[in-house]
C-alpha cells in the first residue's frame, strides 16, 4: 500500500518531463488527491495552473463546458508561444455549438455500426502490420506495430492513398516522437503540407473519406476555410494516432509484466472488451488535459477566476482509490471501469470506438495465432508531459509451432 503522510509531501512537480519518463508521478499524484485535491500550480516556463486529481472533480469539470473552455487550448504551453493557432477551429478546440456542428460532420464515420462494417479491412491491416512484425523476429513494439495499426487506419478513413501512409508514418514518427525539436517542427509543416494539397485535390474531386467531408463542410451557411479544414486534418491524423499508438504499446508491457493477465486472456477470449478497458484506464495516455475557466467558481474551498486554467490529470482520477477497487493493480477483469481515459461529456473521444477496436483486433491477432512475445531489451518511457507510456519496447515475436 502506498502513503505519503500530509506532514511530508513530496516535492510537487507536475510539469517535469523528467517525472514522467525516470520518476513516479503517482507518489505525488496520491498526495494531492487526498491532501490537495484542487492545487495551484506555480508557475514555471509554464503558465501557473490549477490541478484536478480526484475522479469525481475532473469528470464534473468535463461535464461542465459552460464554465471551462477548450478555445484557448487544451495543453500547458509556454506564454510566449501564444494561444493554440487551431483554438476554436478544430474539434479538439472549440466550445459549443461549434463544437457539435464540426463534430457532426464527422460522427458517423466513428459510430459503432461504421466501425463494425470496417473492421474486415482494420484487421486485414492489423494481420499485415504483425507478419511484418514476425518477418524480422525483432523489433519494436511502439514504432513497428502499435504505431503502424492506427495509422495505416486513420489513413485509410481520411482517404489518403496507399502509396502514402509509409511517407506519413515517417513524418509522424519525426513529429511526435522524441529527437530535436527543429526536426519535430518541420516533420509537423511537411504533415500539414500534405494535407494542404490532399484538401484541395478532394475539394475539387470529393470522394467517400473524411477529408472529403471537410474539404466540402458548410457550417453555419460558410464553407470551411483550407486553414480550417488543415487543422482538422492534422487534429484527425494526431487524435487518431497518437493515443492509441501509446494505449496498445502501454498495453502491451503491461501483459509483459503481468504474464498472468496475458495466460488468463489467451484461456478466456471472452475477457478482451474488459481487458481492452483495464488497458486504457491503466495507460491513461493523456497526461493532462486543460480547459480555461471562462466564470469564477469554487472547488474544495479554493475560488478559480474567470481566465484560471484547470488542468485535468487523467492518470491520477483513473487511480482514484474512492473510484477504483486495488486502483494500483492491473486487473483484466475489473468491473465497473468507468475510467476517464477517453474523456466524458462534451469532448468524449470521437474515435473511442475506434480506439477500442483496434486495441481488440491487434491483442487478439497475437492471442488467435499464439504468438510468443518477449522482451529483448529495455523499455525507456516518454520524456513529456502531455502523453505518457513508452517509447521504445523492443521485443521478440515468435511464431506458434505449426
Amino acid at each position: 500500500m502506498h502513503s505519503v503522510s500530509a506532514q511530508h509531501p513530496p516535492q510537487i512537480n507536475l510539469v517535469d518531463p523528467e517525472l514522467y519518463a525516470h520518476g513516479d508521478p503517482f507518489e505525488q499524484w496520491r498526495w494531492l488527491r487526498a491532501n490537495a485535491p484542487a492545487y495551484w500550480h506555480p508557475p514555471t516556463e509554464l503558465p501557473g495552473f490549477w490541478a484536478l486529481t480526484r475522479y469525481e472533480d475532473v469528470r464534473t469539470a468535463y461535464r461542465d463546458a459552460e464554465t471551462f473552455s477548450s478555445a484557448r487550448g487544451i495543453l500547458l504551453r509556454p506564454a510566449e508561444h501564444g494561444e493554440d493557432p487551431g483554438g476554436g477551429r478544430t474539434l479538439a478546440l472549440t466550445d459549443p455549438p461549434r463544437h457539435r456542428q464540426l463534430r457532426g460532420l464527422v460522427d458517423e464515420w466513428f459510430a459503432l455500426r461504421s466501425v463494425r462494417g470496417f473492421e474486415p479491412e482494420m484487421g486485414e491491416v492489423t494481420r499485415r502490420v504483425v507478419d511484418d512484425a514476425l518477418e524480422r523476429g525483432s523489433c519494436d513494439f511502439v514504432a513497428d506495430i502499435a504505431a503502424r495499426v492506427p495509422l495505416y487506419v486513420i489513413c485509410r478513413m481520411m482517404g489518403v492513398p496507399s502509396s502514402d501512409w509509409d511517407h506519413l508514418f515517417k513524418l509522424t514518427s519525426q513529429a511526435f516522437g522524441a529527437g530535436d525539436p527543429l526536426t519535430q517542427r518541420f516533420a509537423h509543416l511537411d504533415i500539414m503540407g500534405y494535407f494542404e494539397e490532399l484538401q484541395a485535390a478532394k475539394a475539387a474531386n470529393p470522394s467517400d473519406d473524411l477529408v472529403s467531408i471537410l474539404a466540402t463542410a458548410v457550417v453555419d451557411g460558410v464553407p470551411l476555410s483550407p486553414e480550417d479544414i488543415i487543422l482538422n486534418c492534422d487534429n484527425l491524423l494526431v487524435g487518431g494516432t497518437e493515443n492509441t499508438r501509446i494505449a496498445a504499446a502501454g498495453g502491451m508491457l503491461a501483459f509483459l509484466e503481468h504474464p498472468d493477465q496475458w495466460a488468463a486472456l489467451a484461456k478466456e477470449p471472452d475477457l478482451l472488451p474488459s481487458a481492452v478497458e483495464e488497458v486504457l484506464r491503466w495507460t491513461s495516455t493523456a497526461t493532462h488535459i486543460m480547459r480555461t475557466a471562462v466564470r469564477p467558481i469554487e472547488i474544495h474551498g479554493h475560488r478559480i477566476e474567470a481566465g484560471d486554467r484547470v488542468t485535468f490529470w487523467l492518470p491520477s482520477a483513473n487511480r482514484d482509490e474512492s473510484v477504483f477497487t486495488d486502483p494500483d493493480q492491473f486487473d483484466i477483469r475489473r468491473k465497473p471501469n468507468r475510467h476517464l481515459a477517453l474523456g466524458f461529456g462534451e469532448h468524449f473521444c470521437l474515435g473511442s470506438v475506434l480506439a477500442r477496436a483496434e486495441l481488440r483486433l491487434l491483442y487478439h491477432e497475437l492471442l488467435h495465432r499464439s504468438i510468443r512475445i518477449e522482451l529483448d531489451g529495455t523499455p525507456t518511457r516518454l520524456t513529456s508531459i502531455v502523453v505518457n507510456g513508452p517509447e521504445y519496447l523492443p521485443v521478440r515475436l515468435t511464431a506458434a509451432a505449426a
